[in-house]
């Protein structure tokens, strides 16, 4: 310890290395004291962020401040963008300022629900927790208490993260006459709708396992994740739709907003800044909003412990014996399909290999089959958003179908599927099996192989790709309006949702020359800024692209033939351009531990 002097004061300084009598001087170390809940509490707490369903590589830290700025941003910059339009001459109408309060409050909603629908496997032990914990001198009631104090804070935390930057500024943009009543009324409602969007999401899994079991349960679990996260992403995509609506939905004796839970908590919203003059609807929308949050925060005190002891139960039992994929008529259907598929389209052994590969590993493994189930509830959102629309007739709220969004729709699924797809194959994580390929054909393999690799992949994505886009184009087909049920329209359809299919699979897999599933985790993220601008700015074009080709192939059979030709000459230069990445994968010499790609792709060797 030593003193200086700095403009006349006296500091006093602590060395980097202190000498054995300055330590004893200091007092014994003080260690801070931590029962088993609290230490649970945080393994639990990191074990929601670093599980391989969150987080393939591992990087905890990483993903937690990118979710928390993603979650937070959005409520910060719409507040931001409505200061222009609360410091006009004259003040929105009063319509209009509802329906900026009811978008915080169904951001909120919307955000909490979809955290508690990714962290959905993290809330009940499983195998990795009991064989764990139970071999350690860990009471059963101290997993439970720190398990459950793991979920308060994580809603806890996430609920504030979502919320806290809007009114920071909220009562400055929007110039409310009464601050601390506004400050008051958004810090409730938002907190109160995202409380019942995380007490309802775990209420409804609570409530399932309780009463049927874990076998029962993981047969719809999948399933029941895609339908929730295409509400929750369709709620907040419709928003510009049916706000326009609220003065119908909220009339005298109307019912639409009794079904849609953000009305409840716009009432609660209304109620405490408006005080005593409030209009009765958001009265009855208030009382509503608070006795389904209580209902929702008690079902889950309920169902939690119930569900929480069958979970445990189940996987100390073992699930039992599984239904072989192979057996009944389902399997012997497959076998047959197999068995033709493999003599007409894979005859080469390594393409065969390659594609059964992919097959069995997105399908199979849960990482994988949860990413496609989640994303494919992602793009179901986009979709109907894309298709239905609302308006106001004699009345009432009418859904009516959008032609042009039938239309952008056929793009939509082709292009969201082959996207994620190419994100799958190409991601790192599980290379439990493609090491064999490596072994056999070398790194990098010759250019015959690494080609029979490619096309197996890009075959696999095609064929998906395509399978999904026709039958989405089946099912548009039942709900299209009249003028697109002709035999040109849907001539039109095929042709472009195939032809499209095609072309962007050669677009995304360009400089795919990798083993799928064998991706190498990023150095760096600097290109992932550039990345996102890419897609952003090619989602657009190539609805636009969809839709006109459409409308012009519609014109004849000559327009068709033309858009055929132009379609097949651009798949050919993109398979040219292909050729030529994997002749230069091929040639470029495998590298060494600790070696970086860009000095050996310039010749140089360190």
């Amino acid at each position: 310890m030593f003193d200086f002097l700095v403009d006349g004061f006296s500091f006093r300084r602590t060395p980097a290395v202190l000498s054995v009598g300055e330590v004893a001087k200091m007092g014994p170390v003080r260690v801070p004291e931590r029962n088993q809940v609290s230490q649970l509490m945080r393994h639990f707490l990191e074990r929601f962020f670093n599980h391989e369903s969150a987080s393939a590589d591992g990087d905890a830290k990483t993903l937690l401040v990118q979710i928390a700025c993603a979650a937070a941003l959005p409520g910060f910059a719409v507040a931001m963008w409505l200061d222009p339009i609360y410091h006009r001459p004259t003040p929105p109408p009063y319509g209009l300022q509802v329906n900026h309060h009811l978008f915080f409050v169904l951001y909120s909603f919307v955000a909490m629900g979809i955290a508690m629908v990714f962290e959905w496997d993290m809330f009940f032990p499983d195998l990795l927790d009991v064989q764990i914990l139970k071999t350690l001198p860990v009471k059963d009631r101290n997993v439970f208490l720190g398990r459950v104090a793991a979920i308060a804070v994580l809603v806890g935390a996430f609920l504030v993260d979502s919320n806290f930057m809007a009114p920071v500024i909220l009562h400055i943009t929007m110039n409310p006459p009464h601050p601390g009543r506004f400050t008051e009324g958004h810090l409730a409602a938002v907190l109160l709708s995202g409380l019942f969007s995380a007490a309802g999401t775990l209420a409804l899994q609570g409530t399932m396992l309780a009463l049927f079991g874990e076998r029962l349960f993981r047969r719809v679990s999948l399933l029941l994740l895609g339908l929730l996260i295409a509400l929750f992403v369709i709620m907040l995509l419709l928003f510009p739709a049916y706000s326009g609506l609220l003065p119908v939905m909220l009339r005298p004796g109307s019912v639409y907003e009794l079904g849609f839970p953000p009305f409840w908590f716009l009432g609660i919203y209304q109620c405490v800044i408006e005080g005593a003059g409030v209009a009765p609807k958001f009265v009855t929308l208030a009382q509503i909003g608070l006795m389904a949050t209580s209902a929702a925060i008690i079902l889950t005190m309920v169902t939690y412990p119930i569900a929480y002891m069958r979970r445990v139960k189940q996987v100390i039992e073992g699930q039992g014996k599984r239904r072989s994929y192979g057996g009944g008529p389902m399997g012997w259907m497959a076998r047959s399909f197999g068995g033709v598929f493999n003599e007409v389209a894979l005859r080469r052994p390594l393409r065969r290999a390659v594609y059964w590969f992919i097959a069995q590993t997105q399908f199979r493994v849960q990482r994988y089959r949860i990413y496609l189930v989640l994303y494919c509830g992602v793009g179901l959102s986009v979709v109907l958003s894309t298709i239905f629309s609302f308006r106001v007739a004699h009345g009432a709220v009418v859904v009516a179908v959008s032609a042009d969004g039938v239309r952008a729709a056929i793009a939509i699924v082709g292009l969201w599927t082959i996207v994620g797809l190419r994100i799958a194959l190409g991601s790192a994580g599980n290379r439990t099996g493609s090491w064999v390929f490596y072994a056999l054909l070398g790194r990098p393999p010759v250019f015959s192989s690494a080609m029979e690799l490619s096309k197996a992949a890009r075959g696999w994505v095609t064929l998906w790709s395509s399978v999904v886009t026709l039958s989405a184009i089946l099912l548009l087909h039942t709900i299209s309006p009249p003028e697109l049920r002709t035999l040109p329209v849907s001539a039109a359809q095929l042709i472009v949702g195939i032809g499209f299919c095609v072309l962007l699979t050669d677009l995304f897999f360009l400089k795919f020359t990798r083993i799928a599933f064998a991706g190498e985790r990023p150095r760096d993220s600097s290109g992932l800024a550039f990345a996102a601008l890419i897609y952003f700015t090619l989602f657009p074009a190539v609805i636009a692209a969809s839709v006109g080709l459409q409308y012009w192939v519609e014109g004849g059979v000559l327009h068709a033939v033309i858009a055929v030709g132009i379609l097949a000459a651009i798949h050919g230069g993109l398979q040219k351009g292909h050729r030529g990445f994997v002749q230069e994968y091929s040639d470029t010499p495998a590298l060494e531990d600790g070696e970086e790609e860009f000095p050996i792709r310039l010749g140089l060797r360190y």
